[in-house]
């Protein structure tokens, strides 16, 4: 963030859905962060499963930990591991 500048929040989601749509892995994990902070986990499970399945290791250790605090079933997690595996191999 720099300095004097307005921070606008709604703009910066607003561009983080525009890169996501575009296939940006990161953007969607962000996404899904937001999502998850706001304890939306059905959407944030779903940013972080399109990530995954792009490669994005980060989105898919994050659905682990959505696992084993019983935030997503086994199959969820199964998914987003086979997922993640097609993609990184």
């Amino acid at each position: 963030i720099g300095e004097g500048v307005q921070v606008d929040e709604g703009k910066g989601g607003e561009f983080y859905k525009m890169a996501a749509m575009r296939g940006c892995a990161v953007s969607r994990y962000n996404l899904g962060a937001f999502e998850c902070m706001k304890r939306n986990h059905a959407n944030a499970y779903r940013h972080w499963l399109i990530s995954a399945k792009m490669g994005y290791r980060n989105s898919f250790s994050s659905i682990n930990i959505m696992l084993f605090e019983g935030k997503v079933t086994k199959g969820q997690h199964a998914e987003a591991l086979k997922g993640y595996q097609d993609a990184i191999e």
